[in-house]
C-alpha cells in the first residue's frame, strides 16, 4: 500500500498491496509457515476428521476409562465411547463457531471504526463511548449473563462471542483510521464529490485491509479459546454430540486412569491457537511495513 507521488493539481490515491501479497509475503518467511502448517493442520483434522474413522462417536465400544488396545487406539472415555473417533468428530464445531464469530465480530468491529473515525465529531464520541460499555465484560461474563436470561444455544455463542470482539477491532481499525482520513487520497475523493459512504468503501476500507485480515486472525485465534471455554462449562455443543471443549470436562476426573480423552483435544487447540500466534505474529510484521509505507507516503 504505498502512494503515489500526487500531482501538482490532483493528488493521486494510494496504490495498494492486496492482502493476498501480503499473505503470499508472510508465507514465505519460517515462521509463517510453521505457523499456517499448524493451523493448517488442525483445521483440516477437524474438517476431514469425520470421514477418517468408521466409528460412530455414540456407540459404547467398550468399559469407561479403557487404556489404548487394538479396537481402540486411543481407550475409551468416562462412557466407553472411542476416544479417536470422539476426538476426530469434535473439532469441526469449535472450528465453525470460532470462524462465525471471528467474522461477525471483526465485520461489525470494522465497521463501527471506520464509521466513527470518519464522521467524527459526535458520531464518533457516541459510538466509540458505546463500545467503551460493552469492553467493560469479559467475553465469558457476557456469555454467562446472556445465557441465564435466554438460554443457551450455538447462534448466541456466536453472537456472544462476536461482540465480544466489536469493541477491541473496532478501537484498532479507529485509530488507524483517523490517521488515513487525514490523506491526500481522502480529501481529493471528498473534493471531487464522492459520498461520505463511498469513501469509507472505496478509500479507507481498501488500505486497511490487511490490518482488517490480521485482525481477523487475532480474533480467530481469541475465538476457539472462548468457544472451548464455553463448551467446558457446559454453554456450548451439548452431549451426547462430540466437541473437544466437552471432551476435556467430560473427561477430566479419570485424567490420571486415562489421560488421552483430555490430551487429544488439549493438544490440537494449543496446536491451533500456537499456529495462529505465529502467523499473526509474521503477517503483523508484514503488515507494519506497509503501514509505515503509507505513513511516509511512499517515500
Amino acid at each position: 500500500m504505498t502512494v503515489l507521488q500526487a500531482h501538482e493539481d490532483h493528488p493521486a490515491p494510494v496504490v495498494r498491496k492486496k492482502p493476498a501479497g501480503i499473505f503470499l509475503s508472510t508465507l514465505r518467511t519460517p515462521k509463517g509457515r510453521i505457523g499456517a502448517i499448524l493451523l493448517g493442520s488442525v483445521v483440516l483434522l477437524a474438517i476431514l476428521g469425520p470421514w477418517l474413522t468408521s466409528v460412530d462417536p455414540e456407540d459404547l465400544v467398550g468399559i469407561p476409562f479403557d487404556p489404548p488396545g487394538p479396537d481402540a487406539l486411543f481407550g475409551t472415555d468416562y462412557l466407553g465411547h472411542d476416544t479417536l473417533s470422539r476426538f476426530l468428530h469434535g473439532g469441526r464445531a469449535i472450528m465453525v463457531l470460532a470462524a462465525i464469530s471471528a467474522l461477525l465480530g471483526v465485520g461489525l468491529g470494522t465497521a463501527l471504526g471506520l464509521v466513527a473515525a470518519y464522521m467524527k465529531g459526535t458520531v464518533g464520541s457516541i459510538v466509540m463511548r458505546a463500545l467503551d460499555v460493552l469492553l467493560c465484560f469479559p467475553a465469558l461474563v457476557l456469555t454467562l449473563l446472556v445465557a441465564s436470561m435466554i438460554g443457551t444455544s450455538l447462534p448466541l455463542v456466536c453472537i456472544v462471542v462476536a461482540l465480544s470482539h466489536v469493541p477491541r477491532t473496532a478501537r484498532v481499525i479507529y485509530a488507524s483510521a483517523l490517521q488515513l482520513s487525514e490523506r491526500e487520497f481522502v480529501v481529493y475523493a471528498e473534493m471531487i464529490g464522492a459520498s461520505r459512504f463511498g469513501v469509507m468503501l472505496r478509500e479507507l476500507l481498501p488500505n486497511l485491509a490487511g490490518l482488517v485480515a490480521l485482525e481477523l486472525g487475532l480474533r480467530a485465534t481469541w475465538s476457539i479459546g472462548i468457544v472451548a471455554s464455553l463448551s467446558f462449562i457446559g454453554l456450548g455443543v451439548q452431549p451426547p454430540a462430540a466437541d473437544w471443549g466437552l471432551m476435556i470436562n467430560e473427561n477430566q476426573p479419570g485424567l490420571l486412569l486415562q489421560p488421552w480423552p483430555v490430551l487429544l483435544p488439549v493438544a490440537a487447540i494449543c496446536i491451533a491457537t500456537i499456529g495462529a500466534n505465529l502467523f499473526t505474529d509474521a503477517f503483523s510484521q508484514k503488515t507494519a511495513g506497509v503501514s509505515r509505507s503509507i505513513t511516509s507516503g511512499g517515500e
